[in-house]
Formats: C-alpha cells, structure tokens, sequence
C-alpha cells in the first residue's frame, strides 16, 4: 500500500480510500505524528471531532507551529494526509494510532474519558488485521486493563486477530533539533506480536524504534521522563528559595556547578511547572501507586514544591515593590512578559503565568501581559498588549522569549522581577532587578 499512487484527496473522497494510517487526535501530537508518518510515504488518515479544524488541514492550514503550513499543504495537495470528523473512516486504514489529550479531573486524578470515547469508537470499527497504538500518555497497564477489554469486546483476539501496543509521544513543543522523527519511538505490545506489528509500523517513519517487553514497560517509561524533570526542577526550585535567606544567588551557583563535566545535569528554577506532561503526568503515577499500597512520597513532595512556586514569585514581586517602588502590590501596574509554558512558543497548557496572574490581581495589582506569541489570553480575560516597560510599576518576566531585548527592558523599567535569568549577570548585578 505504501507503494500507491496517491491522487489529491477532498473532504468528500469515496470511502474506497485506503490508508496506511489514521491518527485520531489532530493537536501538538497528531499533527507532528501524521506529518512525520506522511512524509515518510505513508497515507495518513488524521480524525478529529472539531468540524472547523478538520476544514483547514484539508486545506493545507496547520494550527500547530512546529508543522507550519508551507509544510502540510504539499502532503495535503499529493493526498497523503486527509482530516475528517467520520470515524467510519478508520475501516479503511491499517493502523490506527490514538494521539488524544489525558487530563486531570477536578480532584486531581487521571481523566481518560477522552481517549476511552474514542477506544469506543474504534473497537465499534475494529476489524481483523487492525494496529491499534496508544500514544497518550498514561498510568501503567491502561492498555491493557481499558483499552484491551473494550476492543476484545468485538469477539477479536489481540495479538491473533488484532494488534495493539503503546508507544508514548515524545514531543517537545518548539524543539528544531529534536523532533517526531529522531526522538527514538519506545513501542510495547500486549504480545510479543503486537510489539513487533507496532515496530515495523513505524520503521522507515522514525530512526530508531526501542522495543520494550510489555505496554507497562513503555507506559511507565514516559512517566519517568517527564517525573526526573519535575523531581529535579523542584530540588532548584527548593534551593532558589534557601538561596534568597542566606543571600547566595542561585543562578550563579547552577552556572558553576554546570562546569563539572560529570555526574551533574543542570535544571533551572522557575514560576512553576508548565506543559501538558510534567505538571500533570506526575499525578498519574502516585494516583495508580495507591493502588497497589504505595505512596510515591518523593514524587508528590516535588509536585508540592513546584506548585507552591507562583506563590513565592508573588511574594518576590511585592517584595520588590516595596523596596524599589516604595508602593504595595495592591494598585500597582504590573505586566507579565510571556504567559506560554515555555520560550518560543505560544502553547499555555498549565503555564504558571496563568496562575501568578490570578494570584497578583487577588492582591490587587492592576495586570497586562505582553507576549509576542500569544495575542489572546481567555483564561485570564486579557489581550497582550505592547511592549512599553516604562508604562509600569513593575516588570514580571516570566517566559523569557529570545526575540525581547533584556537590556534595554531593564534601561527602561522601573522595577524588574526577573523569574527566568533572562537579564542574565548584568541584570543580577542591577539594583532594578529582583531574581529568583
């Protein structure tokens, strides 16, 4: 099938169409994933339940900043990739991969409602010869004791009639050096054949391809990762915190630390955790560890520390104030500069900015935030507007976007809380500037 002559596909090609995938999930994974998979040669079928978001991939406009669409819109015109809202669809794929949000409730645990509706839809479709592959990331043993049961349901074995694995998305928004095609693809399936489906699935799409012997493997793999981060961004976050009562700057104790060549990897404090994975992954693991009597006590020890980071920045930012303003937070003007998770990108899942807005204003500042990535704020009700420092009380850097010239800022301002380095030694050595 790969060999194929693909013709230019529309949004109402006959359901005679066969594709060598689907990707049910059109966001920061699906999209990367259908481009890399369709860029390699394959067909790529991409489903998502937006009607809106489904018409512009047809016509070649991404949403997703590292797939721009100079970059969709050739494999969309050639007929390698084609989005629709039908899951009926998926008949016609061979493979079926599931790239779908896993949240957290209200209460702090696992939310897989979104992935199991799908699984649902799939398993209504499900036919001999299908590779079924879960990419979300999730506690272990959900491939087996969710996603198995609802597709056995159809009376087809997994591992004879049908193939399932789970093989974790590594995507790391922004990132031109690391992407979906070099990042090694982790793949463990139900059986030993389902592990060997799944990995000649994606041979030839990525470079390298890690078989595990288990889905648990591979599920826990990607907690790992994403935990060793959060764990080890706590520990500076912590020592930031003892750093400022003993008048040691941090920043510069990292830096020196960094020279020894072995044996330490350098993590930087920060407002807070960010992203879809490392606030919330976390969460998924402590959350299935109870079941089994276990507490994972340094892991949850992390996220308090990490979540209590918006809290202390608050208090570093009134600190500030009083002492280089001579005014209270209550009425002051104060801008937030960058409310993404991350520099360089305008993605605000979990960004701590969110929360350190909520927490200002209840003090009573009076907040505008400026981000060259992000117009819109809906969370907070704001729109990003200029960049004029002088305009302000106080200057809160939280997301240090590169294209913003520091020096001048600090020139300009009259008081700067640099929570990120970014004005780096000089600002550190200024008497404006209030770090971490």
């Amino acid at each position: 099938m790969l060999e194929e002559t693909l013709e230019s596909q529309t949004e109402h090609e006959p359901e005679t169409k066969t594709w060598d995938v689907a990707v049910v999930g059109a966001g920061y994974v699906g999209v990367p994933l259908a481009h890399t998979l369709a860029a390699s040669g394959r067909s790529v079928l991409l489903i998502d339940i937006s009607a809106d978001l489904v018409a512009a991939l047809n016509r070649g406009e991404s949403h997703i900043t590292d797939v721009p669409s100079e970059d969709l819109a050739p494999l969309v015109r050639e007929g390698r990739i084609r989005a629709t809202t039908d899951y009926d669809d998926l008949r016609n794929a061979d493979a079926i991969l599931i790239a779908l949000p896993t949240p957290l409730s209200k209460q702090r645990e696992p939310d897989l409602s979104i992935v199991i509706g799908a699984v649902e839809e799939i398993g209504a479709r499900l036919r001999n010869g299908h590779l079924v592959v879960l990419e979300s990331t999730t506690y272990p043993r959900t491939t087996r004791e969710v996603v198995l049961p609802i597709l056995e349901r159809t009376g087809l074995k997994a591992g004879r009639d049908f193939f399932l694995a789970f093989s974790p998305e590594r995507v790391d928004p922004g990132n031109t050096t690391w992407t979906t095609r070099n990042v090694p693809k982790v793949v463990g399936g139900i059986t030993p054949a389902c592990t060997g489906r799944a990995a000649q699935f994606y041979e030839g799409a990525v470079d390298t391809v890690h078989r595990v012997s288990t889905p648990e493997a591979a599920e826990l793999t990607k907690l790992l990762e994403n935990i060793f981060r959060g764990v080890n961004i706590a520990l500076v976050n912590e020592l930031a915190q003892l750093c400022e009562r003993m008048d040691i700057d941090v920043w510069e104790v990292i830096e020196a630390a960094a020279t020894k060549p072995f044996g330490f990897m350098s993590f930087q404090p920060g407002p807070g955790l960010g992203g879809h994975c490392i606030p919330i992954d976390p969460f998924y693991l402590t959350w299935k560890a109870r079941e089994y009597g276990f507490y994972t006590e340094f892991i949850e020890l992390a996220g308090k520390v990490n979540e209590n980071m918006p809290y202390h920045c608050r208090s570093l930012v009134s600190q500030a104030l009083n002492h280089g303003r001579q005014r209270s937070l209550s009425g002051s003007k104060v801008l937030v500069l960058g409310v993404a998770y991350k520099a360089d990108i305008g993605d605000t899942r979990e960004s701590p900015a969110i929360k350190l807005i909520e927490l200002l204003r209840t003090a009573g500042a009076e907040l505008a935030y400026h981000d060259p990535f992000v117009p819109m704020l809906a969370e907070a009700g704001l729109e990003s507007v200029a960049l004029d420092p002088a305009a302000y009380d106080c200057v809160v850097i939280v997301t240090a976007h590169s294209q913003i010239d520091y020096a001048d800022l600090v020139d300009k301002a009259q008081v700067v809380v640099d929570l990120r380095n970014a004005t780096g030694a000089e600002g550190r050595r200024n008497e404006k500037v209030w770090t971490l």
